[in-house]
C-alpha cells in the first residue's frame, strides 16, 4: 500500500463456542460498519474501488483455526492482505454452555486495526 488514507480499529468477542474466525469477523466488522467514506473512490486510481487496498491487522489470543478467507469476506470491497498478531484475550465466561458448542468456558476477544488507502 502506497497511500494509508485512514486506519479504523474494532474488537469482537465469541462469548460461547471458542470461534476465533467468529471473534475476528465481529472485530473487522466493529471497524468498518460504522464509517461513511462518500469520498474514497474520488481519492483511488481510476476512482475504481477495486483499486482499494484494505490490510487487516488482527491481534490474536490463539489463531488455532483461523479461517483467513472467511475473514477477508467481511471486507465487501478493494484488494485484502491479512496480518496476524499475537493479543487479544482469552477470558472466562464463567459459564459452560454445552448447547451453544462451548468446548470450555473461555470466551475468545479480538482487536483489529483495518488500514484502507491504494
Amino acid at each position: 500500500m502506497d497511500q494509508v488514507m485512514f486506519i479504523q480499529t474494532g474488537t469482537g468477542t465469541d462469548v460461547h463456542g471458542q470461534n476465533i474466525t467468529k471473534a475476528s469477523i465481529r472485530a473487522v466488522k466493529n471497524a468498518i460498519h460504522s464509517n461513511s467514506m462518500p469520498g474514497i473512490r474520488l481519492s483511488l486510481p481510476n476512482q475504481s474501488l477495486d483499486e482499494m487496498k484494505i490490510h487487516v491487522k488482527l491481534a490474536l489470543p490463539t489463531d488455532d483455526k483461523l479461517d483467513e478467507e472467511e475473514v477477508k469476506q467481511a471486507i465487501p470491497y478493494g484488494q485484502v492482505t491479512l496480518e496476524k498478531t499475537q493479543g487479544g484475550m482469552l477470558t472466562s465466561s464463567r459459564i459452560f454452555l454445552e448447547d451453544k458448542e462451548d468446548k470450555n468456558d473461555m470466551m475468545y476477544i479480538v482487536n483489529a486495526a483495518v488500514e484502507v488507502g491504494y
